[in-house]
């Protein structure tokens, strides 16, 4: 397989700068050249630990591991359902899923079998009390409304992408008091009121370092304070796990203290990387990924001038590849500050995954246009490159689709994460712990 050196950067989590100083030290070897571009055979990059990694994977035992037992679960902030989609695929039942959304809540609805749409709080409330739930439930209003008690006993797991806000510190402790009035404080609510013997908790990459760590630090307080075990949390790369791609996620696992206390933590594994990086040709095109070319949709588009001064950078270029003066005027005031800016302007490879897909494909400060053409992506290429399979239907107006599509876990990461959390349950219940 040959990678380029921008791709090779992504795998290292190293700037393409360091490529091309280290390719002028001797220290890697390209296998062709093309300006300056370089390219290179990964079978030669063993002495990579990430790449022996890739080349020396499981990944193909660990996807075909189904569940034991039916395992029921109940899913937080849901959105379009990438999180839902991946966990459901690997082998979770969703009997509840929270969204707030009307249009999200009716994604859901479209595509969930069987799903019955709850937009009422006495409703929903009055659902959960039943003993048994037969169908899964779309609970369509806010979350802090909700009463999760009549869940407790009756679910296996939980999960959900909470997100990253700053919490109203109140004392020296920084635990679940602190997150008072923050969707994680809701979060957590529910992992009190349900206590699943296991939660998956996902966020951005950000949340590592949020005010310095300590938002994270008041996390990890408040689940030892609710009675749980943290797994030590785990930035996952998308294109490591067949997602044409550059998305970093943060994944947070917790496993009930009465459990965790009898057990090695190492049950637990992260999910291995596939041996391939996939690209924007393999998540628009038949191949590997889809069966199909990616089917026509409706999608945005650029004003004339635009598509004009877009048709003259090249494909994986942006702004700087355009000549001085149509950098001025497409830049404007931006042409005179510093930093890179390299979203401006920006034209997808299909030799390449994908950058991370924002909530709009037409933003100034974080473009995707289209390969070849000089428009962004339509929103069923957008969801290929988030791997939503082509029969899931999107709900709402053309901006409110985009939004939740860039807001989605994509699927086959998902997926993969709930691979590795089956394993987890399926050892727990040959053990006996369940």
């Amino acid at each position: 397989m040959i990678i380029s050196d921008s791709v090779l950067a992504d795998i290292l989590s190293i700037s393409k700068r360091n490529i091309a100083s280290r390719i002028s030290k001797g220290e890697l070897t390209p296998c062709s050249s093309d300006g300056d571009n370089h390219f290179f055979t990964i079978n030669k990059l063993v002495t990579h630990k990430v790449i022996a990694e890739m080349l020396n994977s499981d990944w193909k035992s660990e996807i075909t591991i189904r569940p034991c037992r039916e395992f029921k679960s109940v899913e937080l902030f849901a959105g379009a359902g990438g999180l839902a989609i991946g966990l459901e695929n690997a082998g979770f039942k969703h009997i509840a899923l929270n969204e707030l959304d009307k249009s999200a809540s009716r994604t859901l609805k479209s595509n969930i079998s069987g799903a019955e749409l709850l937009e009422n709080i006495e409703d929903i409330n009055s659902q959960l009390i039943n003993a048994s739930i037969e169908k899964p439930l779309i609970l369509n209003n806010d979350i802090s409304q909700i009463d999760f008690k009549p869940l407790k006993d009756k679910v296996d797991f939980l999960s959900g992408g909470f997100p990253c806000q700053a919490f109203s510190y109140a004392g020296n402790k920084h635990g679940f008091e602190d997150t008072r009035g923050t969707l994680f404080f809701e979060f957590a609510r529910a992992i009190k009121e349900i206590q699943p013997t296991v939660f998956l908790g996902e966020n951005v990459k950000g949340l590592l370092n949020h005010e310095g760590g300590k938002t994270l630090d008041t996390i990890k307080n408040t689940i030892e304070e609710l009675g749980y075990t943290l797994i030590p949390p785990k930035v996952l790369k998308a294109i490591f796990y067949r997602v044409p791609q550059k998305r970093e996620r943060l994944f947070l696992v917790g496993i009930k203290n009465e459990i965790a206390e009898k057990i090695d933590l190492n049950l637990f594994k992260w999910p291995s990387p596939c041996e391939k990086i996939y690209t924007v040709k393999d998540g628009l095109k038949a191949g590997e990924l889809f069966d199909t070319d990616v089917p026509a949709s409706e999608g945005q588009s650029y004003p004339l001038r635009k598509q004009q001064i877009m048709k003259k950078v090249p494909q994986g270029g942006y702004w700087r590849n355009l000549d001085d003066d149509l950098q001025q005027e497409y830049m404007k005031g931006s042409y005179y500050l510093g930093g890179g800016k390299t979203g401006m302007a920006r034209r997808l490879s299909w030799d390449e995954p994908s950058l991370t897909l924002t909530t709009s494909p037409a933003q100034k400060q974080t473009e995707r246009c289209h390969p070849d053409e000089e428009r962004p992506l339509t929103y069923r290429e957008y969801a290929r490159i988030q791997t939503f399979p082509d029969t899931w239907k999107f709900e709402g107006s053309l901006t409110n689709q985009y939004k939740q599509i860039g807001n989605a876990v994509p699927v086959n990461l998902a997926e993969r994460v709930g691979n590795s959390l089956i394993s987890l349950f399926n050892e727990l219940e040959s053990l006996s712990y369940l």
